[in-house]
């Protein structure tokens, strides 16, 4: 029964250096509480039930309490050690940053230009000179010369086997031109899609 006037005499020792003393912890957001706010807490607790006597509900009351003020140190030490962790991780962070940031002003001026951009050097003999589309016109427009050059070597070759008489009418050539250039779209469609497939 002697422990509360020493515990007094500490308080007044330590209240020197704390300004409200055990029931200063309190007032204290539960955000702010450190596990010697849990201990100021444990004893403003005990004071208050040794008040109130040794009535066997005080005593279960006590033991809740006790319980619950256990409960309370836990979660705050773990909050604590929580704020300590992020705390480090933001000053690795900020490390991290700074030393980013002099690379970048040692690098010279880099700009990031975001997404589906592109920075091309003008003195690059490799560079691109021209967009997708225009490639696309230009393979397709290919294509249908190669289909036409196949078409005219197909003739060449029928002329020079004999197969078609070096003079024809009109409206024979007409029906084999229109035989030629079903044949050469036919075969022009399938060399655009597999170019194109391969762009």
């Amino acid at each position: 029964m002697e422990e509360p006037p020493l515990r007094e005499e500490e308080e007044e020792e330590e209240g020197e250096g704390d300004e409200a003393g055990p029931e200063g912890a309190l007032g204290k957001s539960p955000f702010q509480l450190t596990a010697e706010d849990v201990y100021d807490i444990s004893y403003v607790m005990g004071r208050e039930l040794m008040a109130l006597g040794s009535d066997p509900r005080v005593t279960q009351l006590q033991f809740k309490i006790v319980r619950v003020l256990e409960m309370l140190e836990t979660l705050v030490n773990e909050g604590n050690l929580t704020v300590e962790e992020l705390r480090m991780e933001r000053d690795n962070l900020r490390k991290e940053v700074e030393g980013l940031r002099t690379e970048g002003s040692a690098a010279g001026r880099e700009v990031d230009l975001g997404p589906d951009k592109m920075v091309v050097d003008l003195t690059d003999p490799n560079r691109p000179r021209f967009t997708l589309q225009e490639l696309r016109d230009v393979l397709q427009e290919r294509n249908k010369l190669k289909s036409q050059l196949l078409v005219v070597q197909e003739e060449l070759q029928c002329y020079k086997s004999g197969l078609i008489p070096a003079r024809e009418g009109p409206g024979g050539r007409r029906e084999k031109d229109a035989l030629v250039s079903r044949t050469s779209k036919a075969s022009s469609n399938k060399e655009e899609k597999t170019i194109i497939r391969k762009l």
